[in-house]
């Protein structure tokens, strides 16, 4: 028997064979791909972690731990009595991220409000791919926005404030990471059912009282883990503060001063500052490791936020 085109049924049956035989060596092919490149990602951060920790360790081999966690003062360059206390890069860290949470924190939560309870749908659709496009913009544009920009601004009114600095740097990293806050706590709040904004309107709620005391409440894990992974994003920042913030380690709070944080130090290093295999190239690793752990730690309270307050629906 043959089919009106000429082909028989055996040679279709055949046809079709061979095209599930070839499906079939495909779905055995994909799994073990995929199964290839976890494992290349998993791979790569072991690679990372254990290059810190051996590199860590001959530091350590150098100079003692208790003075690099103790010591006040960062002078890795001092000649024959050079200083290694990480509490001077730590400072500076610290100092930049707060007053980039001080900028991001109350404008990204006022932003996620606007648009997940006031905007319209067509507000949303515009406003939302603005701000997904500002976290888009290089680091390096940043710097130099704080260096020519800011910094001159804020010298008209802090007339003390220095070419370099830690407020400007802040500020601008704080406008950085405002995409990341609004984004993620936006989208945390939209989840919350409609039926929980109704019944509260329904018993005479404002709109204003509805978003702050039913939704924002009902979203406080997605809200509270927005800040926290923005602001280890904040903490691991280079540029901005490479250039801006300058690179006088220092164990101070005043913003209007020249402050160094832990990545800035290592971009001086890296580039070319210390020679392979001296003290001052294996202090890289040693602040890495030290940047390491505190953005992990600050991953891992954050999940443990959206896991503790996470509100099923």
């Amino acid at each position: 028997m043959a089919l009106s085109n000429g082909q028989s049924i055996s040679g279709l049956i055949k046809e079709r064979k061979n095209k599930k035989s070839a499906l079939n060596v495909i779905e055995k092919v994909i799994p073990i791909f995929l199964f290839l490149t976890a494992i290349v990602s998993i791979l790569t951060t072991v690679g990372i972690v254990l290059t810190l920790i051996f590199e860590t360790f001959t530091f350590f081999t150098r100079i003692p731990f208790i003075d690099f966690v103790t010591q006040k003062e960062w002078y890795p360059f001092f000649g024959n009595d050079p200083s290694y206390g990480i509490i001077a890069l730590i400072s500076g860290t610290l100092l930049i991220t707060v007053i980039a949470a001080i900028v991001a924190v109350p404008i990204g939560l006022a932003a996620a409000i606007f648009l997940s309870e006031y905007a319209s749908d067509r507000t949303r659709r515009i406003i939302k791919p603005i701000l997904e496009v500002l976290a888009g913009i290089p680091t390096i544009v940043y710097g130099f926005f704080a260096l020519s920009f800011v910094t001159p601004l804020l010298q008209q009114i802090v007339p003390e404030l220095g070419f370099f600095n830690a407020l400007s740097p802040g500020i601008v990293v704080g406008i950085m990471i405002i995409p990341m806050i609004a984004s993620l706590s936006e989208d945390a709040m939209s989840s919350v059912p409609n039926s929980m904004r109704e019944g509260a309107l329904a018993m005479g709620a404002t709109k204003f009282e509805v978003a702050m005391k039913v939704v924002l409440p009902a979203a406080v894990s997605g809200v509270v883990a927005s800040f926290v992974l923005a602001l280890s994003r904040a903490i691991g920042e280079t540029m901005i503060v490479t250039l801006a913030g300058g690179a006088t380690p220092k164990l101070t709070f005043d913003p209007t001063e020249s402050i160094q944080t832990m990545t800035a130090y290592i971009v001086q290093v890296s580039s070319g500052d210390a020679g392979y295999g001296t003290t001052i190239y294996y202090s890289i690793y040693a602040v890495g490791m030290t940047l390491f752990l505190f953005t992990f730690i600050m991953n891992i309270f954050a999940q443990f936020i959206s896991r503790r307050f996470r509100e099923e629906y």
